[in-house]
């Protein structure tokens, strides 16, 4: 049972919940799971400039992803920051080119699942994880989110990410917030229940 988790990061925020969403599918029996990172978009002298450069070297070793890697996964986690409440444009620029898949209905049943990370607490988490639902639903995949069950996104102790949409942290104005413990066990929890429900509608429970 194959679990793949396409992300898109900057700064490494995504990439860090997308490691944590890997631990919890491998938590689950017979899941395996693969990390892939779509492409850059950006020229390289403008990540140079933001310091994003540096930070995406750090996980440049994530293949990257193609449309045809959608094909053969039972669940796919996508992660992708927050773009003025929308995902980022490298993202819907990868999803844009599934058509084929759309056209084969090579999705049809297969789980999805969104993860985020945005600048400030209130910035447009929520709306990017229920957008990217969207095209998951059109694809006719089984959308799998964060259960109340992990109650950990209901704290008030702390400022935290994370909905009953999807794991979620906070970057911060300057990014220099990484995802919190809180927000890496939401990621786990996640990644664990997506995995377990791909493992039942694949029949192997």
């Amino acid at each position: 049972m194959k679990v793949k988790i396409i992300f898109y990061s900057m700064f490494g925020h995504v990439y860090k919940m997308a490691e944590a969403m890997a631990q919890g599918v491998r938590e689950v029996e017979g899941a395996e799971v693969e990390l892939l990172q779509v492409p850059e978009l950006v020229p390289d002298a403008v990540l140079e400039k933001s310091g994003a450069k540096k930070s995406r070297d750090t996980f440049k070793h994530i293949p990257v992803a193609k449309v045809s890697d959608l094909a053969d996964a039972d669940a796919i986690i996508f992660g992708t920051p927050t773009r003025f409440g929308n995902m980022c444009a490298q993202m819907r620029n990868f999803l844009d080119q599934t058509g084929g898949l759309w056209a084969k209905n090579a999705l049809v049943g297969k789980v999805g699942s969104v993860f985020t990370s945005s600048a400030t607490q209130h910035g447009g988490q929520e709306t990017t994880i229920t957008s990217f639902h969207t095209t998951l639903l059109h694809y006719g995949m089984v959308i799998v989110g964060l259960p109340y069950t992990e109650q950990r996104q209901t704290t008030i102790g702390e400022m935290t990410g994370g909905s009953p949409y999807g794991a979620s942290t906070i970057a911060g104005g300057d990014g220099s917030r990484m995802p919190s413990e809180n927000e890496l066990a939401m990621a786990r929890f996640q990644g664990r229940h997506v995995a377990t429900i791909a493992k039942k509608l694949a029949g192997s429970n």
